[in-house]
């Protein structure tokens, strides 16, 4: 399994653009083979950069989705909205531990509340 990290510089006004058009994009590479997941991140420090992070089963699933012709819909999209080229950095994925932890934040979500004796709510342990 190979996870991809990119990261992009926005042009300055273009994040919703830019956000919605890689949600579209995301959302068709679930479809795709050897897709096992993936997540878009904003820097805290700069609401005008992104980093993706996409985990493929192999590099030669992820070479052949930027065939697809879906994907190259998106392309030009997003390429009219940054500041200069991505920058891509691959990486062997030596431990995956997403599952279980997705599984307990949503266990955790849906856990019922309680009344506390000031009556204000929370979380039954």
């Amino acid at each position: 399994m190979v996870t991809i990290m990119t990261d992009v510089h926005l042009k300055e006004g273009s994040e919703q653009d830019w956000d919605a058009a890689m949600r579209e994009r995301m959302a068709a590479a679930k479809k795709q083979p050897g897709w096992v997941g993936g997540q878009m991140l904003e820097p805290e420090d700069d609401p005008t950069r992104r980093v993706i992070v996409g985990t493929w089963e192999t590099r030669d699933d992820w070479e052949k989705w930027h065939e697809d012709p879906e994907f190259a819909e998106t392309r030009e999209e997003l390429e009219g909205l940054v500041l200069e080229p991505e920058q891509h950095e691959w990486h062997e994925v030596v431990l995956d531990v997403r599952r279980a932890a997705a599984r307990l934040a949503a266990s955790k979500r849906e856990s019922p509340k309680r009344e506390t004796r000031s009556g204000s709510r929370r979380k039954a342990s």
